[in-house]
């Protein structure tokens, strides 16, 4: 009972900087080049997660009951291509994705995509991005937690949109930066922007 007060006494003082996750997509390379017509991805600006970038390239995605333009996709390329989007979106395209964490695409609706050379109908991969913390090792070792492992996280402490998120996910790796992923219905509810700190509690 001490060593778990101890721990969130240590917490309290240990922020993790917000990074608002807007709807996005990442690609394979096939899909790319059949949407522009072109094989090269442009880089628009680098995001915090090492190698990771915005491209400067964007797409329609378009569902059952509506579309939504300029979605931005981001590499680099990867083995499956997978839509990421809020679940407001998911209202305006009229599909109903799983809260997933990236990359785990068994069992998700598709959607058609259309860039400047052509459409692509993908047969799954649209998800909502499960809440989630990036943590280099040695961050992992300073905060206590595991790969796998899921907190809460308490968002505008202090403030009239005080919220605590339950079921966040920790993931873990020598490759990430320190950094909380909330999708824009999640960071405006609790009235974030991007940096402003989080707590572990």
């Amino acid at each position: 009972m001490l060593a778990d007060l101890k721990l969130r006494e240590e917490r309290s003082s240990m922020p993790v900087p917000v990074g608002i996750s807007n709807r996005h997509m990442h690609l394979k390379k096939e899909d790319f080049v059949a949407l522009f017509g072109y094989d090269q991805m442009n880089v628009h600006k680098d995001l915090k997660q090492p190698g990771q970038f915005a491209c400067k390239e964007v797409v329609t995605v378009e569902g059952p009951k509506g579309a939504i333009k300029d979605v931005r996709v981001l590499g680099p390329f990867r083995p499956a291509s997978q839509v990421e989007v809020s679940l407001a979106d998911t209202r305006r395209l009229g599909v109903e994705p799983p809260v997933r964490d990236s990359g785990k695409l068994d069992n998700t609706p598709g959607i058609k995509l259309t860039g400047p050379k052509g459409s692509v109908t993908i047969p799954g991969g649209v998800i909502i991005a499960k809440r989630h913390i990036h943590f280099h090792t040695k961050e992992a070792e300073r905060y206590k937690v595991k790969d796998g492992q899921e907190v809460r996280v308490l968002c505008g402490k202090g403030t009239d949109k005080e919220t605590i998120f339950e079921r966040v996910l920790c993931r873990v790796s020598d490759k990430f930066a320190l950094e909380l992923h909330l999708d824009t219905d999640e960071a405006n509810a609790a009235g974030l922007k991007n940096y402003d700190p989080a707590y572990i509690v």
